[in-house]
């Protein structure tokens, strides 16, 4: 399935996405209203209903895409997971972790998959960063990797904005990835029985249309199964956590491309679809 939140008529809805289409679930969730995070928990019970909904349909044009789920308990990322990318920052004089890097997202940056991205006036070397993420489905703690895959609700594209000024300020990382808006995901979720193999997903990142970023998430230097072997090691994972799983090479900072106002940044997942965002000035 794909689930998404959406708005029409000034209602904000959770729905099911078929083809072009949206069937709005509010009959089947019983009052659950539009929390993603509220659906995922209970997902294995309503599954059956959502399956089974084919009314009412709304057509894609006639709606807006909402941030899928909007209100996670956690949003966390890894960083230079891609080897390639772990060389372009060692290049620029990041050294490579010697163990999995993780950060935070406040989750105040969530922002939906069409929406302005906002430059703000206190950075002026904001970044893009094209990534696979995925959501927690089932509370969880201590989880092998071997078990890892049953504990996934679903997956979603999503850009890691970064104001690199703001990063290389504070060695968390934390200030520099969670000015607001700086979170696109979306467009929906799809659910982990869609997709065959996450591990072998195509990822490309565009900015007006020139291609920067292109990788499979093979090249991965973590799993995801090893990020949630690592993560529940420490904390608990709850349904409705976001997870992203790093970024390839090629980003603007090694570049010396840095988003500007009126750029347009295209990243697309394989299966997953695609999210766009125009980058707009802070007022």
């Amino acid at each position: 399935m794909k689930l998404a939140r959406f708005s029409h008529g000034g209602v904000t809805s959770i729905g099911k996405i078929v083809g072009d289409r949206v069937i709005d679930l509010t009959p089947v969730l019983e009052g659950q209203g539009d929390s993603m995070r509220s659906l995922l928990a209970d997902l294995d019970t309503l599954r059956p209903w959502i399956e089974g909904a084919e009314t009412p349909a709304l057509p894609l044009s006639e709606v807006r895409l909402l941030a899928p789920i909007h209100d996670p308990q956690k949003f966390l990322a890894i960083g230079m997971n891609y080897q390639a990318h772990a060389d372009e920052a060692a290049a620029a004089g990041v050294p490579t972790p010697k163990s999995q890097l993780w950060f935070n997202k406040q989750v105040s940056c969530i922002n939906g998959p069409f929406d302005d991205v906002v430059a703000p006036k206190a950075s002026d070397q904001v970044d893009y960063e094209a990534e696979l993420a995925f959501v927690i489905g089932t509370r969880c703690r201590h989880v092998s990797r071997a078990d890892a895959r049953n504990v996934i609700a679903g997956y979603l594209v999503c850009n890691d904005v970064t104001a690199r000024d703001w990063q290389f300020r504070s060695p968390t990382y934390t200030l520099g990835k969670s000015f607001d808006t700086h979170g696109p995901i979306g467009p929906w979720i799809t659910t982990d029985d869609e997709v065959a193999d996450p591990m072998a997903l195509e990822m490309t990142l565009t900015v007006n249309g020139e291609e920067r970023q292109r990788t499979s998430t093979s090249d991965m230097i973590y799993d995801i199964y090893a990020q949630i072997e690592y993560l529940s090691t420490v904390m608990t994972l709850e349904p409705g956590d976001l997870i992203s799983t790093g970024t390839p090479s090629g980003v603007g900072i090694a570049l010396g491309k840095f988003l500007k106002p009126g750029d347009v940044v295209r990243v697309d997942i394989s299966q997953l679809g695609h999210i766009e965002n125009r980058i707009v000035a802070e007022r």
